[in-house]
């Protein structure tokens, strides 16, 4: 019987899409988890505005963290760029589904995961030494 010499792997390279990634999976648990929160306990959706900002900061601070440990180098950049744009495509997947305007509150989310994004770059830098 002939051993298998290699097995497919799939791994992402980009930093920038890998910290993406990691972000987009870290909100579908936290969303889950809120998701819960929500329907077991006397909570109303208003009074969730916190959880949500808090949920999308440590998204985009893991995905910054993951976008500077694959860079090695440049966290602040990388982390920047991964929480722009996961702030950007949470923006037009809430325009384009919800038909909602642009508001002060979305204005802060974008800052909020543009700065939970450069730190977790610069965290992720020193996790790969």
């Amino acid at each position: 019987m002939e051993p298998i010499r290699r097995v497919f792997t799939f791994r992402v390279t980009n930093p920038i899409l890998s910290g993406l990634l990691y972000s987009f999976f870290w909100m579908f648990l936290g969303a889950l988890a809120l998701s819960l929160l929500l329907w077991s306990s006397g909570l109303t959706e208003e009074d969730l505005s916190f959880y949500t900002f808090l949920v999308h900061a440590l998204s985009a601070f893991i995905g910054g963290c993951v976008g500077g440990k694959r860079a090695g180098n440049r966290g602040w950049y990388y982390g920047c760029l991964t929480g722009l744009l996961y702030g950007v495509t949470l923006l037009a997947i809430g325009f384009l589904a919800l038909d909602s305007s642009l508001a002060l509150g979305d204005l802060t989310l974008l800052a909020t995961v543009f700065i939970a994004g450069a730190i977790g770059g610069m965290f992720g830098v020193n996790l790969k030494k």
